[in-house]
This record gives structure tokens, sequence and C-alpha cells, in this order.
């Protein structure tokens, strides 16, 4: 049994890990500011022994009492929604956050796991994406408040690492979808399934033809937890290698949602990448771990979810 303090714990992601760790025994604090996360993701933990939930800005100092054994830093926005309404605290949760996080490990001697994002990737000129690609990334573009935090999070957890010994995870995370995400996060999975439960036309920008690598939640979860109990240092990719392009996403919604809906096309945002695919030869090998939702499932379960609103 481990104490596990996970920021960012009442978001889409740090939910699930909240529920998976308590399933198998440990303690946990959640963190979360409510910024983007919701009481209503963790509501159903709250009567679990061993489970504390703290309402905390992590871009302030943290202090938490006892043993603590593993920091998932989990918490930032992360949609294009979120990151561009608010810029400069998406800035301030992966600098600041970071850094009042990693003290905190520090402090208690715990191992560190920092969310980062395939997003350090940026627009890739390679494909798919190792750990070793160093990117391709508009640090000044309107993207870049989110590219940009990820990237110098990274870099101050090797610094903790190689300066204060501090034993750290860095898990570059691939799009994730499933349970409990927000119905108007402006990610392209609940955009779809929003718009076609809604029997509203699924916007689809540029001509569609950009690609994605779906991830669902559970399987995410499964590959977070298992990098944490691992001995690997090191950013490592944990997302779904089978690509689809985002016209294909929209037309498999349009058939498990059996919904009427017509695809409508809007101009490209800035800066939108125009491939992003996993390689994850390492995770395979390092941990035995490899996503096994296929889409549609996962895609079924998630309109489930959504439609019981």
């Amino acid at each position: 049994m481990a104490r596990v303090v996970v920021t960012g714990g009442a978001g889409f992601v740090g939910s699930h890990i909240c529920e998976s760790l308590l399933a198998r025994g440990d303690e946990v604090v959640a963190i979360d500011n409510l910024l983007t996360g919701s009481v209503d993701n963790i509501s159903h933990l709250f009567g679990e022994k061993g489970f504390v939930f703290v309402e905390h800005d992590v871009t302030n100092y943290v202090h938490v009492s006892g043993p603590v054994d593993a920091v998932m830093h989990f918490a930032s926005p992360a949609s294009p929604v979120d990151y561009l309404e608010h810029p400069i605290k998406t800035l301030k949760v992966g600098s600041l956050g970071t850094h009042k996080t990693l003290g905190l490990a520090k402090d208690k001697g715990a191992r560190f796991m920092l969310a980062s994002t395939s997003e350090v990737y940026g627009d890739p000129l390679e494909h798919p994406q190792t750990e070793q690609y160093w990117g391709h990334v508009n640090p000044v573009g309107p993207r870049g408040v989110y590219d940009e935090a990820k990237r110098f999070a990274e870099a101050m957890t090797m610094a903790y690492h190689r300066s204060h010994g501090v034993d750290v995870r860095i898990v570059r995370i691939f799009n994730t979808y499933g349970e409990r995400m927000r119905p108007h996060d402006g990610r392209v999975v609940s955009n779809f399934i929003v718009q076609a439960l809604a029997g509203k036309p699924l916007t689809v920008y540029g001509e569609g033809q950009q690609t994605r690598s779906f991830c669902h939640v559970e399987d995410e979860v499964r590959g977070l937890l298992a990098l944490l109990d691992s001995d690997y240092v090191g950013p490592m990719n944990i997302g779904n290698p089978n690509e689809f392009t985002v016209l294909e996403l929209a037309q498999k919604v349009i058939e498990l949602t059996g919904s009427s809906s017509e695809i409508v096309y809007e101009p490209l945002p800035v800066d939108d990448p125009t491939q992003r695919k996993p390689d994850i030869s390492l995770a395979k090998r390092v941990l035995g771990w490899e996503p096994v939702i296929p889409l549609e499932e996962g895609l079924r379960r998630t309109a489930a979810w959504f439609a019981r609103g």
C-alpha cells in the first residue's frame, strides 16, 4: 500500500487515476483547484477509506501532512479550448505547479510522475513519434502556452532528478478519451459524440485528413500506473498507435450513435498538427503494456456515458 498525491485529481484522467489507485489498495490525496476539474468526477470516492480531497491551486505552496510515497502531477488545462481560455494559468501550472510539486516529492522522498503530452512534439516532422524526437513546436503561437509549459515541466523534472536525486517518471500522453470527459471541452471525441447525440452537424476542421491516435482512458491509466511502478526514468509515450483521420472518426461516431447528423467543414485552427501517432515500442518493452480497447468499443462506452447525461 502506498500514499499517493494526485494533482488534477478531480479532472478527467486524474479522477480515473484516483479510482484505480484506491482499487488496488493505495491511499490517495487528490488536489484540484476545480478550474477544469469537477467534484462530480470524484464524489463517488468520498466515502472510500483512504481518500482525501483538497481544493487547492498547486501554483502556490503545496503542503501535505504525513508520509507521501508518490506525487502524480496531472494538474493542467489539457484541451485547446481550456488552454486558449486560460493561457497564463496553463503556463503557471506547468512551471510553478511543477516546481511546487517537485518540491513536495523532494521533501517527502517520494517518486514523482509528470503528466506530459504528445504536444511536446508539436506538428511533428517525424512519424510516428519516438521519445527521442525533440519536436517541432511554435513557441509563440497560441498553442505554445500548453506545448512550452509541458516542455519546461519536463526540463525541470529532469533537473530535479539530476541535481536532487528525485526519482522521476515522465509520461507523454496522446489523445485520451472516455467517460467523464466534459461535453464542451473542445476535444474532437467529445465534440463529435455530443453533436451526434443532439443530431447537430459534426464540425470537422480542414478536410479532416489530419490524423490522431485515440487511447481509451482505461488503457491509458493502466499504462500510467505501470510506468509509476516501474524503474524507468525519462519520457515514455503512453498512447494508442492505431491512427485514424478526423474524418474517419466523425464517420465512426455517426455510425455508432445511429445519428442523422451531417458533417460540416470549418477552417483549420492555427498550428493544428497534421499527424500524431505514438511509437510505443519502449512501453511494450519496458512495461509489457499496450492498449487493448478497440476504438469502436471505447467510443460506444463514451457515447453511452454522454447519453446518460
